[in-house]
């Protein structure tokens, strides 16, 4: 693991923002639980719920909500496969 940190800090330097990211989250799922990264636009014809919608990504009770589906939703692809075999 001291590779990754090392490899974390001095890409702070010398690399591109990209690279930096890239770097930066594979330390963070080296060093914690794994996680995803998604872009959400808002759904067309919600446009006037601008603000609303913005607020979702601080929103605690949407975070839970997000979560409950994920894990339905791992749940069921975990039954199709053992299905399958």
């Amino acid at each position: 693991m001291n590779k990754l940190v090392k490899k974390w800090l001095e890409s702070r330097k010398t690399k591109s923002e990209a690279e930096y990211d890239e770097t930066k989250r594979e330390f963070e799922m080296a060093m914690g639980k794994p996680f995803i990264t998604i872009k959400v636009e808002i759904p067309t014809g919600f446009e006037d719920l601008y603000t609303q919608f913005l607020n979702l990504e601080k929103d605690d009770q949407f975070h839970e909500e997000v979560k409950d589906l994920i894990k339905k939703r791992l749940i069921l692809e975990k039954r199709y496969r053992q299905s399958e075999t």
